[in-house]
């Protein structure tokens, strides 16, 4: 196969083998982590889980990316890189740790969510230098084949981590506890990774002087409105619809996986490790539709257009959301699970390749930073939202035909676009 081929020609390099190793394990450590604190927060048998303490949550775990996420860059540029990945895991190791500690303690909520933060905001930090720092260990012939492998695997990694948490908690501890002091040894391993580099290797170099940092920053500000402007040009209206489209539908996505952990959690199991389990179950059908649809897109948009691609996800899923959604039963929310997977994923790839083939080579950067906080925005206010409407039990017919309505208004938007 093409992949395994260069994924073995990268490997000979020994610094990208190295810089690999921190990814994996950094990853791999987030995606334990973060199913550590779900699980604290929705199936712990001694809370009363809310929709407001996911919403909580999910804030924590999202808001670091939008917010600090597009000005990152700017103090990457002044630190030393490997520095960035040894400090940065050894922060990350001490603060699980310590939130460790305040769950065993019991402490009040907000000190809990306080050490949550400061692990995932530091995230957005390593995860920007892993991608800054992939030039210096690879040659220019190779960088676009690195660019596509690296993060994958460093997606998986995240992936086999929230995988082996969920291990932890049923089989080997019942407690949430053990799953985030696993999170945090697997940062630790990731700072001793980092040292097996040179701390000079990966940049920015010595001699390069960056600019101050009060006017870095408001460059950043500017370059991020100067993509705004961009993308609302009446010759990119396709562009700017199908990123507005896809903010909503993300929106809904959010919502229903709030939704879906109340139903895990009271309605539809007996108890916490019944409803972890089919949580799990959930989520792993929701990413088989993710695959299926890295599979179907590519044909189906070559076949209608990624715009018309679009409205066909948007228009399923407002006609079977309802349809399998309503009777809140759980073999019918499993099948909506994968279909919402993949029309979202879907979508997901049709935005992209709309954005991509619209904007300016020069603007592109700014723009998906702009989608970027944009996707996570939608998905933490979809919490929110849900918090509202959601009774205790998860069972909310309102909110169920509240997506539908959505979907159905992007499916109808990108159709009056495409048309026009």
């Amino acid at each position: 196969m093409a992949v395994v081929r260069d994924l073995r020609v990268l490997l000979r390099f020994r610094d990208f083998r190295h810089l690999l190793a921190v990814r994996l394990l950094s990853q791999g450590a987030d995606g334990v982590y973060q199913i550590g604190l779900a699980t604290y927060v929705v199936f712990s048998p001694e809370k009363q889980t809310s929709p407001g303490a996911i919403a909580s949550a999910m804030a924590v775990l999202l808001l670091p990316y939008s917010l600090v996420g597009p000005f990152a860059g700017v103090l990457l540029d002044r630190w030393r890189r490997r520095q960035v990945f040894l400090y940065g895991n050894l922060l990350r190791a001490a603060m699980a740790t310590a939130t460790a500690a305040l769950m065993i303690a019991s402490v009040p909520d907000w000190l809990f969510y306080v050490s949550a933060l400061c692990v995932t905001a530091v995230n957005r930090f390593v995860l920007a230098g892993l991608s800054a720092a992939l030039p210096r260990v690879v040659d220019a012939d190779r960088l676009v084949i690195a660019n596509s492998l690296s993060p994958t695997a460093g997606t998986l990694a995240a992936t086999a981590g929230g995988g082996l948490a969920f291990v932890v908690r049923l089989v080997v501890a019942d407690s949430d506890a053990a799953v985030v002091l696993l999170g945090a040894v697997l940062y630790l391993c990731g700072a001793l990774a980092s040292l097996r580099m040179a701390a000079g290797l990966l940049g920015p170099d010595p001699g390069a002087v960056p600019p101050r940092l009060g006017t870095a920053l408001a460059g950043t500000a500017r370059d991020l409105a100067a993509g705004v402007r961009h993308l609302a040009a009446p010759s990119r209206r396709e562009a700017a619809w199908a990123l507005a489209g896809m903010t909503l539908m993300r929106f809904c996505y959010g919502a229903l996986l709030v939704m879906l952990l109340m139903l895990c959690r009271y309605a539809l199991t007996s108890g916490p490790d019944e409803g972890l389990a089919l949580l799990g179950l959930a989520l792993g059908v929701s990413g088989a539709g993710f695959f299926a649809a890295a599979v179907i897109t590519p044909w189906a948009a070559g076949r209608l257009g990624p715009g018309r691609w679009m409205v066909v996800c948007a228009a399923v899923a407002a006609v079977l959301e309802p349809a399998l959604g309503l009777p809140f039963a759980t073999v019918p929310l499993l099948v909506a699970a994968f279909v919402l997977g993949l029309t979202t994923q879907g979508s997901k790839i049709a935005t992209d390749t709309i954005v991509q083939s619209s904007a300016e080579d020069a603007y592109r950067g700014r723009i998906f930073s702009v989608y970027d906080v944009l996707f996570n925005i939608a998905f933490v206010g979809a919490a929110g939202v849900a918090a509202l409407m959601l009774p205790p039990d998860g069972r909310s017919v309102s909110l169920v035909l509240t997506v539908a309505v959505i979907y159905a208004a992007v499916a109808g938007a990108m159709a009056r676009v495409e048309r026009k």
